[in-house]
């Protein structure tokens, strides 16, 4: 079953108590701390983030001074993140595709990939191809900044549960489940969506999976794509992870001189 197709048309109303701009501010002060500056008298770094959804991280670093490009498997969170632009405001380019055969038309300065997007990556090999890739877009010394869901979070936070939601304009169940062999995680969307002012509803589903991976995986992805790690962080902070961090950061450059 295909992901964010018709959940694509309620996702920013479910998703609006995501700090959006906290986020952007942090990612913001990682891509500044490794060295990519935005200002007014240095060229505008051009930045790429896969699987940019409806574009709300996208938005917001691009008011903060970047060049942006979004790339998303879903043509229907694109059209999302479209919709959101202003009338004649082409100032961010969105482009379909898988982030496992992303192509660029040149380099750029950053890519980063945040709301746990890269733990959709669930296939053996598959995160060290989109690593592959990263490092072949990036400029010498350009920076990938991209979080990720723990193994923690799967197993001890979400593990087998079920999460509703009820609104005025809609409702959702969100049942999910966690294999600690495979460390897959599958979880089910169903969602009731108001017709118009009727009383009416739309009913659809859709199945998720993502795949947790462990640090020592993540680096050995990282090495074997030539980039190095420069920093793994706590989620929105400057500290270490914990042994119960639920989303971690991590911080690699290219290595092409």
């Amino acid at each position: 079953m295909e992901q964010y197709t018709d959940f694509a048309r309620v996702y920013d109303l479910f998703m609006d108590n995501v700090p959006y701009d906290e986020w952007s501010d942090y990612i913001d002060s990682l891509l500044k701390k490794y060295g990519i500056k935005p200002g007014l008298n240095t060229d505008v770094p051009l930045v790429c983030e896969l699987g940019c959804g409806t574009g709300s991280i996208t938005r917001r670093l691009r008011d903060r001074g970047y060049d942006m490009i979004g790339i998303d498997a879903s043509a229907e969170m694109l059209q999302k993140a479209k919709d959101h632009e202003k009338k004649g405001d082409e100032s961010i380019l969105y482009l379909c595709q898988d982030m496992r055969e992303f192509e660029l038309y040149g380099t750029v300065a950053a890519v980063v990939s945040v709301c746990d997007s890269l733990n959709y990556i669930v296939g053996d090999g598959e995160l060290r191809e989109v690593f592959g890739l990263v490092s072949n877009y990036l400029e010498p010394g350009g920076l990938f900044v991209f979080d990720m869901r723990t193994p923690y979070y799967y197993s001890r936070v979400l593990g087998e549960s079920t999460i509703c939601e009820n609104r005025e304009e809609g409702s959702f169940i969100w049942e999910n489940y966690y294999d600690p062999e495979s460390r897959i995680n599958e979880f089910d969307m169903t969602v009731y969506m108001r017709d118009g002012k009727s009383d009416r509803y739309t009913r659809f589903e859709e199945t998720h999976y993502q795949r947790s991976y462990t640090p020592a995986e993540v680096k050995r992805a990282l090495k074997r794509a030539d980039l190095e790690l420069l920093g793994v962080f706590d989620a929105f902070t400057e500290n270490e992870p914990a042994r119960d961090s639920e989303r971690v950061y991590f911080v690699a450059k290219s290595r092409k001189k």
